[in-house]
């Protein structure tokens, strides 16, 4: 009987130990794998909340109660006929000798140029064998769209490395030109329900105008906002820059010979492996096993218990049957 539990007891072990061994590898890899991919989201500010104007977006719109032509109102305000209208946006991330000073140094250029910063943040970060704790940074800024090309030059000025760059540009023309349509076409609507307004002399009639009056105007606020959000974008460009200590990104030196790319990643990552097992063992050692032989005494307990009942009540149902077998 004790040799059956004992099997169970280390089989129950072994996969625990494994389980844990098998974790803490896919953790690292997808750990390495989720920090590659930020680097090349757009908009992605580690640390940082998302830019206001690249989360926004428009609001559904609302069909006015009145029989008024839209397409009168385009006649006037047609897509050929506005200038064009596109958002441009850049992210990147580059590695500098001091992140907090480089971020002070990016926030007064913008302003120095027109633009104001959106959202900074400051923060530590871990790298090395021995988890050392290197300064970063994030900033997103807005700066007139005729100068983005002048502003990503001064980052990337005095950088140590540019780790990643990306622009973006997006046509909205069609959009603008349709808010401003309905947005005429919408005040148009007002302007009637203004004239059925002073000419209702009946309670009711007043009062329906005067709802469909209300409704009509919350959707102007609405489209205005629209189209002054399409305005501010198209203005102004939003630029995120990730700020990376330039120790954070010192080659693995290895007896005197340093080792770069695919090398350096795989002598890391082997470090980062030894790392993790030990702790893996250590908490194996200090936490899962107590733990699983706190569970396990209770557990086994209950097994001897049961087993007693078992045979206490099997017992007299042996003899009844035996004595019914010699009569």
């Amino acid at each position: 009987m004790k040799r059956p539990i004992l099997i169970i007891l280390s089989a129950a072990l072994a996969f625990v130990l494994v389980g844990s061994l098998l974790v803490n590898i896919f953790g690292l890899q997808v750990g390495r794998m989720y920090s590659d991919m930020s680097y090349e989201l757009p908009g992605y500010r580690e640390g940082g909340a998302p830019d206001a104007f690249a989360l926004a977006s428009p609001a559904r719109f609302i069909s006015t109660p009145l029989s008024l032509s839209i397409d009168e109102a385009q006649n006037s305000f047609t897509a050929k006929s506005q200038e064009r209208m596109v958002i441009q946006n850049a992210d990147l991330a580059i590695v500098v000798t001091d992140p907090k000073t480089r971020m002070s140094e990016i926030a007064d250029m913008a302003k120095a140029i027109g633009g104001f910063v959106v959202s900074s943040n400051l923060y530590t970060t871990n790298y090395g064998a021995n988890y050392a704790e290197a300064p970063e940074a994030t900033i997103t800024i807005r700066v007139p769209q005729e100068k983005i090309d002048d502003a990503l030059e001064a980052i990337k000025k005095d950088a140590v490395k540019v780790n990643y760059e990306n622009r973006s540009s997006d046509d909205v023309t069609s959009a603008y030109v349709d808010l401003q349509s309905r947005l005429k076409a919408k005040q148009a609507a007002e302007k009637k329900l203004l004239e059925f307004l002073d000419q209702a002399a009946d309670t009711e009639d007043v009062l329906a105008v005067y709802i469909q009056l209300q409704q009509i105007q919350s959707d102007i606020e609405v489209l205005k906002g629209q189209i002054q959000y399409y305005d501010e974008s198209v203005a102004l460009s939003a630029i995120s820059i990730r700020l990376i200590a330039q120790e954070t990104i010192q080659p693995v030196e290895v007896g005197g010979w340093k080792l770069q790319g695919a090398a350096n990643d795989a002598v890391q990552d082997l470090v980062y492996f030894t790392q993790r097992f030990a702790r893996s063992i250590i908490r194996f050692a200090l936490f899962i096993l107590p733990s699983f032989i706190l569970l396990a005494i209770p557990l086994y307990l209950f097994f001897l218990i049961a087993r007693g009942f078992y045979r206490k009540f099997r017992k007299p149902k042996a003899i009844e049957a035996a004595q019914e077998e010699k009569k």
